[in-house]
């Protein structure tokens, strides 16, 4: 069939292609004048001759020679080509009979008469019928030409007769006056401007009419000889191609036929104006001619057009093949790829959640594919069209529609076939889930069932009631028939499924044989009955201290005896009553363990399958939602600001999501036996949770970029394929919220594990995931810092972040900055590294989320190795300092609570003694050398004694013990002020010293004690007041851990009373401070603001205040006026005996201890 409709095709096109080239031919070989009337047009226009369109009485054509005075002056080669064009405009036979000449010299002289009938006889190139010649009408001249030609008449030998005429009427006897023009008294109506233009008209149509017959042979030509291209965009192009050139030519056509009816129209103008108009024979042939030429191109033009009507079917015909089969090819493919796709959808599922899960994947996949096919069976269908229309390829289009129609049902057969296994896959799994979780609820009432109440008859009858009910329900939620459940699912149960549902059926199994055994104890429980115990009266004295009683007694005796049997019997009784209770407190404990293996179990239970639905979530997001980004057919969803923004949005998802699947799930289910294990698994993966912290440092660019982008529609679709309630920035919120879960079940599970085996693997697995949340947590507020310079990561490890409140008291700084800094607290986030300690404000963000998150703005930083601290601040529990260089600038810290304030120093004091260990192992030799090189103490009134000679040994021994490096303390004023700090130390020699010491711990970095003398010993000093100025840790010594400790002096507390002044004061601060001199009388009235004391000297009688910290180096340990309470006195007087022994040991220096 295809074949007969290709060869009728090619047949007709054949046939139109023969018939347009005969017609065109028949155009082309058209003689064409060899000259034109354009080419002459100035020639013709001198009018020495013309042809009027006359003709003689055998239709001889007249050719007429009018007067022209310079006739003899024409060029020769004008003259033959005006006779020669002349004698070209007749027709052949008209022509054949030959041209009558009617040469016009009435005007003229008989010389010039002569002359032009010769030249004419001379030049005439056609046949000359007749030669009328009009002569002179001058009488000379008539006589002249008589004489002159009667004589001369051999000269005028010619083929044709000459006729010398001497009128106009006897011209008429020759040619009848309708053939004459006016001129010549005849009535022919001629014009030559209008006979030039239409000549030149009509070669210029008939030129035309040729150029265009060339035009349509050559493009006909060229259509005939195309070849079918096999591909679409070569067929589209030359049928757009020929399609263009078919217009061009249609084009050029239509202005052929426009030129030559306007050419007709101008030619039967006289008929138009006057309809009794004969035309003359010249007009009457161009009109012919004309006419001819118009019926030709229009024949031309009309098998023109039903060639192209074949041609461009054929042309159109073979494009629709060729899109068909581009079509059939990419639809195939897709077919071939989503057959392919369907057919890795062999996975059952391991879960409920993970079934429903693949079943939505299935129905995304198939609403994705039902596109494919139905693009499939709507060619089978373009096809199936185009074979109803004749199409020339049926042979080639309808096996592909076959095909088509074949593969559509063969995938929409597959995916019901792999729906209905899914949704068996579905129903096995709830019935597995269902079974889990009436297991789990069993477990959980049988570890819920207090024991000790179950001890009684009506507890026991109780929890006997609650299993039986709870055991009513097992018909609708536990296996019965485990062959029955293999044979209804056997379609798809593979090995892992069939070992789940095995393993399923055995924790039923189990479960219901503890119910088994839990019923037989609290059947025995509810049965016992309950026996009176019968009290038993002791024995009579008498009766054990007779030796020799009466018979009465002796009857007694028996009697007492024989009631002592039932006595016995009771006691018996009691004694197994006893035993059962001890049998009952054992099973008790040995409930009491199972109850908490059970407890246990429920927490792997929960942690495996929140494991599990954490990786299902996970890949959820990823295919929904990180695939689609990459999906062709979702691209014009995404908006612009959401374009190759797929890894700041998602993060490192994938790579959490390959952890958790592929290792850290598995590894979990190996454990789900030994729930107390399960801290090692942890614990050997716990470098592979570093990578939630990169997650949570992406978290704030992800979270920006949702809120960007969250109405995008691209986010609408992917929710609506995957059916998901909540959108996702919820999902993307899944792995800090599963991090954060860890540690909770951790808790659980330690807690139901005190006493098992892997107590301290979970405990240590605990720690570290809390040591990764706040790793997490610290990075999160790092990445936040913004203006400084350094790289963070040089600064070493991030061990502590938090906000303070802070002062400062720098040396070198403004009074007027001292005195603000006292009020008015800066408030800093400090973070502490191994190497410095950075300074930071903290930026509070608008916005939502995590763009409300703060930023930090870099104030300044401390190294490490020039920081001191000192660990309490009098006043407050919670402030300590941090000085560097030597006390040239001190931080005042305020932490929020106690504790915090405690981490911070002890944090602090590790880093510290870090660097001091790390340089006393560097210049441990070194150190020993000098030690060793020392001299002998010289003994003096203030030299150390022995005492204090063995405190040296002992501070040595414990110098070189990093245990107790944290007691040590160096000198806050530094080495730049040596006289005062020779009047700062204090001798070890005394307790009291020693125990001072103690209250004031501060502790400085190796580079500042490097600077000083001596710098790798350690040195005791109390810091008198340096600067008076109220609030310099070194006026304040307090009490710290280690003097507690040790059962060290406390601070004095003041309260109101009487005391005797020890030292001068004079005090410049206001006019309302108090000065007092020593032995001065001095009252204690009331505490007021900001530490300061009001004070009345009853020596002066004048009253003022005065700081607190002064009062306790003013009063000393004076009780002239009031005693302290005993529970103060203790410990403020020795401190305050310390203090003011301070100034009289200033000649006693360390010096020997010192390196």
């Amino acid at each position: 069939m295809t074949l007969s409709l290709i060869s009728l095709m090619y047949r007709d096109i054949a046939e139109l292609w023969l018939f347009l080239k005969r017609s065109t031919d028949e155009i082309m070989h058209q003689d064409i004048a060899p000259l034109c009337a354009a080419d002459i047009e100035d020639q013709l226009k001198k009018q020495f001759a013309y042809l009027s369109g006359g003709r003689g009485q055998d239709g001889c054509p007249v050719i007429t020679f009018p007067d022209y005075p310079a006739f003899s002056e024409i060029p020769e080669k004008e003259f033959q080509n005006v006779l020669t064009y002349l004698t070209s405009i007749p027709s052949l036979q008209d022509t054949g009979i030959g041209f009558i000449l009617v040469i016009d010299r009435r005007q003229d002289k008989w010389t010039s008469v002569k002359a032009s009938v010769l030249r004419i006889a001379a030049s005439f190139p056609g046949n000359l019928q007749l030669v009328l010649v009009l002569r002179p009408t001058g009488f000379l001249q008539r006589t002249l030409s008589d004489i002159a030609f009667k004589f001369n008449r051999d000269e005028f030998k010619m083929k044709v007769p000459i006729i010398m005429l001497s009128s106009v009427p006897e011209l008429q006897s020759y040619i009848d006056k309708t053939q004459l023009t006016e001129d010549l008294g005849g009535t022919l109506d001629y014009c030559h401007s209008r006979w030039l233009s239409h000549r030149t008209a009509i070669e210029s149509f008939a030129l035309m009419v040729k150029q265009t017959a060339q035009m349509l042979q050559s493009f006909g030509t060229e259509l005939a000889e195309t070849e079918l291209p096999n591909d679409v965009q070569s067929t589209s192009s030359i049928l757009s191609a020929h399609t263009e050139k078919k217009g061009k030519m249609k084009e050029d056509m239509m202005l052929a036929l426009k030129e030559g009816h306007t050419i007709l129209e101008s030619i039967r103008e006289p008929l138009a104006k006057n309809p009794e108009y004969n035309l003359n024979q010249d007009q009457l042939d161009n009109q012919t001619t004309v006419q001819r030429l118009l019926d030709q191109l229009g024949e031309t033009e009309s098998a023109f057009d039903e060639f192209w009507a074949k041609h461009q079917q054929k042309l159109e015909q073979c494009l629709q093949l060729r899109n068909f089969e581009q079509n059939f090819r990419e639809v195939k493919a897709i077919l071939d790829v989503v057959s392919e796709r369907l057919s890795a959808f062999t996975d059952v599922g391991n879960s409920y959640a993970h079934v429903e899960h693949m079943l939505k994947d299935l129905a995304s996949f198939e609403e994705k594919s039902n596109e494919a096919v139905a693009k499939a069976r709507a060619l089978s269908l373009e096809g199936n069209q185009l074979i109803q229309s004749k199409h020339y390829a049926v042979d080639s289009i309808l096996p592909k529609c076959n095909e088509l129609q074949h593969l559509c049902d063969e995938f929409t057969a597959e995916m019901g076939r792999r729906r209905n296994l899914l949704h068996q896959s579905l129903e096995l799994h709830s019935l597995l889930e269902k079974s889990m979780k009436w297991c789990d609820e069993g477990i959980y009432l049988l570890a819920s069932q207090p024991v000790d109440k179950c001890q009684s008859q009506d507890g026991a009858e109780s929890a006997l009631q609650e299993i039986e009910k709870f055991l009513d329900t097992g018909a609708k939620n536990k296996i019965q028939e485990l062959n029955k459940v293999y044979k209804e699912y056997e379609s798809i149960l593979n090995p892992d499924l069939k070992e789940h549902v095995q393993k399923v059926f055995q924790k039923q199994e189990s479960m219901e044989e503890m119910f088994q055994k839990r019923q037989v104890s609290l059947k025995k429980l509810a049965a016992k009955q309950t026996r009176p115990v019968q009290p038993v009266a002791p024995r009579p004295e008498a009766f054990t201290k007779s030796p020799c009683p009466s018979p009465g007694l002796r009857r007694g005796s028996e009697n007492a005896s024989e009631g002592n049997v039932p006595r016995r019997g009771n006691y018996r009784r009691a004694k197994s009553e006893m035993s059962d209770i001890q049998q009952g407190r054992s099973g008790s404990m040995m409930d009491d363990e199972e109850n908490l293996a059970i407890l246990r179990r429920h927490v792997m239970n929960e942690l495996i399958e929140t494991e599990r639905a954490y990786v299902e979530e996970l890949l959820c997001v990823l295919e929904g939602y990180a695939a689609e980004m990459d999906n062709p057919l979702m691209t014009h969803l995404i908006s612009p600001a959401l374009q190759n923004k797929k890894d700041v949005l998602f993060g490192n998802m994938e790579e959490i999501y390959h952890f958790h699947n592929r290792i850290f799930l598995r590894e979990l289910e190996n454990y789900i036996d030994y729930p107390e294990l399960v801290g090692r698994c942890f614990l050997e993966r716990m470098e592979d949770f570093q990578i939630y912290e990169k997650y949570c440092q992406n978290k704030p660019r992800s979270e920006s970029l949702w809120r960007q982008c969250s109405d995008c529609v691209f986010f609408q679709e992917c929710q609506r394929k995957l059916d998901h309630k909540l959108s996702l920035d919820s999902y993307l919120l899944k792995p800090v919220q599963r991090i954060t879960k860890y540690q909770l079940l951790l808790k659980e599970m330690l807690k139901y594990s005190k006493n098992c085996e892997g107590a301290e693997d979970l405990q240590e697995a605990l720690t570290s995931i809390l040591g990764i949340l706040k790793a997490v947590n610290d990075s999160m507020h790092l990445i936040a810092i913004t203006g400084y310079d350094g790289n963070l990561n040089e600064l070493g490890k991030l061990l502590m972040q938090g906000s303070f409140s802070v002062w400062t008291d720098h040396k070198k700084g403004h009074a007027k900055v001292k005195d603000l800094a006292r009020f008015k607290p800066m408030q800093r986030h400090l973070f502490l590294h191994e190497k410095a300690v950075l300074f930071c404000k903290k930026r509070e963000e608008n916005g939502e989320g995590y763009e409300k998150a703060p930023s930090y703005s870099y104030k300044q930083s401390l190294n490490m190795t020039a920081v001191g601290i000192t660990e309490n601040v009098k006043g407050d529990v919670k402030k300590f300092e941090i000085w560097y260089n030597a006390r040239e600038e001190v931080y005042i810290i305020q932490a929020p609570t106690p504790e915090i304030k405690a981490t911070w120093v002890n944090e602090i004091r590790k880093v510290l003694t870090s660097q001091l260990q790390a340089c006393r192992e560097a210049s441990q030799h070194r150190a020993l050398e000098q030690t060793q090189s020392l001299p002998l103490p010289t003994s003096s009134n203030t030299s150390p004694s022995k005492n204090q000679t063995k405190n040296v040994k002992k501070l040595e021994e414990r110098k070189t013990d990093p245990a107790i490096l944290e007691g040590y303390v160096s000198s806050a004023s530094g080495p730049k002020n040596p006289d005062k700090s020779k009047d700062d130390t204090v001798t070890s020699s005394t307790s009291e010293s020693s125990a001072l010491s103690k209250k004031r711990f501060t502790l400085q970095g190796f580079a500042n004690l490097k600077s000083q003398k001596g710098w790798t010993k350690t040195s005791y000093s109390l810091d008198a007041a340096e600067d008076n100025d109220g609030w310099s840790s070194t006026e304040e010594p307090l009490n710290s851990s280690d003097a507690e400790e040790e059962g060290g002096a406390g601070p004095k507390k003041l309260v109101p009373g009487k005391y005797t002044v020890v030292a001068d004061h004079d005090e410049k601060g206001g006019p309302e401070a108090l000065a007092v001199k020593s032995g001065d009388i001095v009252e204690l009235l009331h505490e007021g603001e900001e530490g300061l004391w009001f004070v009345k000297n009853l020596t002066t009688s004048k009253e003022g205040w005065v700081p607190a910290s002064n009062l306790l180096a003013l009063i000393g340990n004076s009780k002239s006026a009031q005693s302290l309470s005993s529970s103060e006195s203790g410990t403020g007087s020795t401190f305050l005996s310390s203090s003011s022994s301070c100034s009289e040991s200033c000649n006693a220096t360390f010096s020997d201890i010192k390196g």
